[in-house]
């Protein structure tokens, strides 16, 4: 199944929103979505992001290129 881009954004504890772009097929369920981008926010030096499911915001950009993974930008 072909990669999909998809940009997660998460609010977090500075009041700021920290956007994930995630590489899923375009069946992958949300949660899914929002877990990859917020573990991967954990793990970096930004303040904590809230773990709330629904404060997120999850949109469907495009097609992936190959060779791609998990970034924050």
């Amino acid at each position: 199944m072909e990669s999909m881009c998809w940009l997660v954004a998460l609010p977090a504890v500075d009041g700021r929103q920290y956007v994930y772009r995630v590489y899923a097929p375009e069946d992958a369920l949300p949660a899914d979505l929002f877990w990859d981008a917020w573990h991967c926010h954990d793990e970096s030096a930004f303040p904590r992001a809230w773990d709330l499911f629904d404060a997120a915001v999850i949109r469907l950009v495009g097609r992936a290129s190959p060779g791609t993974g998990l970034h924050a930008f």
